[in-house]
């Protein structure tokens, strides 16, 4: 088989990894990917943008690829899907109506009202009906958010009435661009936020292993917040029975009412959940794709394979479909670009990467580029150092034995990956 994996950042590179490992796999090219999926084996890189949806199904075309998995959201909001289904090409991702899940935080607030599935209470604004009276009545603090896509920084938590109201206009003014025309100002909902990503087909679901994201770019999860800064699966706050409760109360109604819609569910849904002190699990956000970082320690816990399970999807066949899961904990630590996630610096060179791959664990790239005979920090996320280990506290050292083994000038990332399930 012959797989072409869209995206260049950590997220496709785990996803490259991963199905390059499939025994049925003869090539996988990553477009455009970076400086780490140009070094993994059976791996090429192809100089295709991710959203260049003419280029990517020409490419395809040509290839005779076999199977096109999406990595981030962009091209799928934009209907990249449906582009390859109708050149009958297999591609796994929901549909651009699907896709408005992620694509639209106020379709998605009415989408969960609508169905009954647990969230937190909201009002969605434009410039033309803004209300200002109605955020200075909210009780504090206030959650701002940009309805469209924004690279995962579009939401803000204002614990002042006036610094909700200055936020939110100056979304409704253009600090987000396009993404802010419309806002979603929500109640701020206490308790512990969890990633419970699973595969989807139709009314068929599998959910993969549990994974806890740390947003805030800070130690103690103190300041802005970033596209993620590490992760760790399993998460032990999502019991068995939490397990179910979130099928029967969020992932199942959501999979029904996308098909009652007429919007049927394929590939990876993400949902982002706050555990409420009660054990209801409020939906925050929805993703139509694996998360990042997420995806980098999840897939490390992966035994079967990947390409199997996203066929499968595509078959039908996800209800005969088992998968196996590694026992051990994986932890997941980003290693950011100084300045991130606001501006940040491109273009530093990268040491110590080959003291790191013959320690334990695994580095995946996000932003790389090979610059001559050096890798050079190229986005704001560059790197995921990942580690496995008996308990969450022994995969957070084999991490930071990785990240401290590589180096380069204003590299920033927080100490403390993990730190809930260890306390836990």
């Amino acid at each position: 088989m012959k797989i072409l994996i869209v995206g260049g950042g950590g997220r496709e590179h785990a996803l490259a990894w991963k199905c390059a490992a499939s025994h049925r796999v003869q090539q996988v090219f990553v477009a455009p990917g970076n400086a780490g999926t140009a070094t993994e084996p059976k791996v090429s890189n192809i100089p295709i943008a991710a959203d260049d949806t003419d280029a990517l199904l020409k490419f395809a075309i040509d290839q005779d690829i076999d199977l096109t998995i999406i990595g981030p959201e962009g091209p799928l909001v934009a209907g990249i899907a449906d582009r390859f289904l109708a050149a009958k090409r297999r591609c796994f991702g929901p549909s651009r109506d699907a896709a408005r899940l992620e694509g639209s935080k106020a379709f998605t607030k009415e989408f969960l009202n609508r169905y009954g599935i647990p969230t937190a209470s909201f009002a969605n604004f434009t410039a033309a009906n803004f209300d200002e009276s109605y955020l200075r009545a909210q009780r504090l603090p206030l959650v701002i958010k940009a309805d469209g896509l924004a690279a995962g920084k579009g939401v803000v938590i204002c614990e002042t009435h006036d610094s909700a109201v200055t936020t939110a206009r100056a979304m409704l003014a253009g600090s987000f661009g396009a993404a802010g025309s419309t806002i979603v100002v929500e109640e701020f909902l206490p308790g512990e936020e969890v990633s419970f990503i699973v595969v989807a087909s139709d009314q068929q679901v599998v959910a993969m292993a549990t994974s806890q994201d740390h947003k805030r770019r800070d130690d103690g999860d103190k300041g802005p917040n970033t596209g993620g800064m590490g992760a760790y699966s399993p998460a032990p706050i999502v019991t068995p029975q939490l397990h179910q409760r979130i099928m029967r109360e969020v992932i199942e109604p959501t999979l029904k009412g996308l098909r009652d819609d007429g919007n049927p569910y394929l590939g990876f849904l993400y949902a982002g959940l706050m555990i409420a002190p009660d054990g209801t699990p409020n939906v925050v956000e929805f993703n139509c794709r694996f998360g990042d970082p997420e995806a980098q320690p999840i897939l490390m816990r992966l035994q079967s394979d990947l390409v199997d399970l996203c066929e499968a999807a595509l078959d039908g066949t996800l209800n005969r479909t088992d998968v196996r899961w590694d026992p051990r904990a994986a932890l997941g630590v980003v290693m950011a670009a100084g300045g991130y996630p606001d501006a940040y610096r491109k273009g530093d060179p990268i040491s110590g990467l080959e003291a790191a791959a013959a320690l334990p664990g695994k580095v995946f790239h996000a932003g790389t580029l090979r610059e001559g005979s050096h890798i050079v920090t190229a986005g704001g996320r560059v790197l995921c150092a990942v580690g496995l280990g008996d308990s969450v506290s022994a995969a957070q050292l084999q991490a930071y034995n990785l990240v401290h083994a590589i180096h380069w000038n204003l590299v920033q990332y927080r100490l403390d990956i993990g730190y809930r399930a260890i306390k836990r």
